[in-house]
Formats: structure tokens, C-alpha cells, sequence
């Protein structure tokens, strides 16, 4: 079980949804909560909900600058969570650059720079709590998804990388993936959604998982199955089962 009393955590994404029901969960635990996300004033509303001691840092990801700025203002954390995303459905077909580009940008390039940012600090301590959001659309290509899936592919890469190499440092590396979850990007989509969650119950799922020494997380149980399957499945099987609608 983890110790949160005295912790300072810095939650990236966490204005709405699942960040702000994490962030809750996070603070109630006891730890001190530092919150980031591009509207200041949704930075503001999220930090008077929460049970403890928090800040606001605003923060747009995708500016390279602004995350070093950002993490210097912040100082040394206990552990960081990644949440932050944009999301369009967007089949190849359909394809718009600039939209495709931000979700590569905003999701796995931002959370490249913020491990940049307060990863060195973290290893020369040898202590520290890294915890990226992927996806189950990470695990596989799927039609409709080259920006979404593709960026939180690149996501469970990076932290699968930072857990091999940080294994016995004192830094841990967790990963959570989730399936369809009721947020304002969610409802973007025109199609059913299996096993959707609220975020409340999602945020827990990763605060589980927070809590144990184990590196990942897929859920729900039952709908990950189907997405850690396909990864056996040859070609040509995977992909008439996943055609294009």
C-alpha cells in the first residue's frame, strides 16, 4: 500500500473527467495535488474540488517551453500522472493534418516532454512514480483511428521502455489503459461503445493500480481481453474482423 501523507503529485490533464476524478482521489489519500491543463479558469473551479492541499499550473503540452517552465515553477513531485489528450475520430480516408498532427502532438509528444521534464530530477534521488495513460485502442491498429490510437500506442511504448530500464532504480513506472470512458471527447463518437465507465469508476481503476507495485493496468477486464487477443491474431484474420464500417 502506497504512503500518500506528505506526497506531492503533479496530475497533467486533470481540469475534467477522468483526471479530476483521479485528482479527487489523489487528494482525499492525503497528498498534496498539483493540477495542469490549458484553461486556467477549469484549473481553478478543479482545484476548490479538491478535499486537500492544491495548486494550478497552467499548461498546454505541446509547448515545449512551457513544460520546462512549468516543471521548474513546480519543483520536485513524488510522482507524476499523465492524463492529458485530444481525441477525433478520424479515418484515413478523412484525414486532417492539422487534427492528426495535435493529437500526436498533445498525447504522446506531451508526455514525452513532461518525462523529460522530471525524469533526471527523479533517477538522481532514486526515488520517484511515473504514470502514463495508454489505451486499449493502443494495443492494435484499428479503422478510424490513426491519430488516437496511433499516439497512445506510441504512449504504452514509452512506458513499457521507462519500466525496463527503471526496474530496481527506486522510480516507478505504471501504465493504465482504459477503455471507453463518458467524457466530452467520448461523445464525439457516432458509434456504440462496450463496457463504456464513467470517470469516477475509471479513476479508480487507476488508483488501484497506484496503490500495488504491479506495472499496468488494462480495463475493463472482460472488454481488454478482446484487444490483448488480437495481438495473436495473423493478419488477415484481425483485420477482416476489424473492417472499415
Amino acid at each position: 500500500m502506497r504512503q500518500w501523507q506528505g506526497k506531492r503529485y503533479w496530475l497533467i490533464g486533470a481540469t475534467e473527467g477522468l483526471g479530476l476524478a483521479l485528482a479527487r482521489q489523489i487528494s482525499a489519500a492525503g497528498a498534496e495535488v498539483v493540477l495542469s491543463a490549458r484553461s486556467a479558469s477549469g484549473l481553478q473551479r478543479a482545484v476548490a474540488q479538491m478535499p486537500g492541499k492544491a495548486q494550478a499550473v497552467a499548461l498546454d503540452v505541446a509547448d515545449a517551453a512551457a513544460v520546462t517552465a512549468a516543471a521548474a515553477e513546480i519543483g520536485a513531485v513524488d510522482g507524476v500522472v499523465f492524463l492529458a489528450g485530444v481525441y477525433w475520430p478520424m479515418a484515413a480516408q478523412n484525414c486532417d493534418a492539422e487534427k492528426l498532427e495535435a493529437m500526436c502532438d498533445v498525447n504522446f509528444t506531451g508526455c514525452a516532454r513532461v518525462i523529460g521534464a522530471v525524469l533526471p530530477a527523479m533517477v538522481q534521488r532514486g526515488n520517484g512514480h511515473l504514470v502514463l495513460t495508454g489505451s486499449l485502442s493502443g494495443f492494435r491498429g484499428l479503422p478510424g483511428a490513426i491519430g488516437y490510437a496511433a499516439s497512445k500506442a506510441g504512449v504504452m511504448r514509452l512506458a513499457e521502455c521507462l519500466y525496463a530500464d527503471l526496474r530496481g532504480s527506486g522510480v516507478t513506472v505504471q501504465l493504465a489503459n482504459p477503455g471507453f470512458i463518458r467524457t466530452r471527447l467520448t461523445e464525439k463518437n457516432d458509434f456504440a461503445m462496450p463496457f463504456l465507465m464513467e470517470p469516477e469508476r475509471a479513476a479508480r481503476e487507476i488508483f488501484e493500480l497506484m496503490q500495488t507495485d504491479r506495472f499496468r493496468r488494462n480495463f475493463p477486464t472482460l472488454f481488454s481481453w478482446l484487444f490483448r487477443a488480437a495481438n495473436i491474431l495473423p493478419d488477415w484474420a484481425y483485420y477482416r474482423i476489424f473492417a472499415p464500417k
